[in-house]
């Protein structure tokens, strides 16, 4: 069976295609249902022994949303962007 897939590619941000990349990357983030904690973040308690079970669960829920988040963003980077957010721990902080 022939395959009529289109080909996929990954835009890599460069210093000068930022206007293009983010629109891109924005309508993937939102594909993927993760951008509204790329653009609102999530706030992390000091102390996690004090939540309810809900709120555990929305904790871990929101930390999985940016894992995957930042998965996506650090496919679109080229080598040495990457290099200068590797250390981010939200996806917010990346872009």
């Amino acid at each position: 069976m022939e395959n009529r897939s289109l080909p996929f590619y990954y835009l890599l941000l460069t210093k000068d295609n930022y206007d293009s990349w983010s629109i891109r990357v924005k309508a993937i983030l939102g594909s993927q249902g993760v951008w509204k904690i790329v653009f609102s973040g999530y706030e992390v308690p000091e102390d996690e022994t004090t939540l309810n079970q809900g709120q555990k669960d929305a904790l871990e829920k929101n930390r999985k949303k940016n894992q995957h988040a930042l998965l996506i963003i650090h496919q679109y980077l080229d080598d040495s962007t990457f290099k200068k957010v590797a250390n981010a721990t939200t996806s917010k902080e990346v872009l």
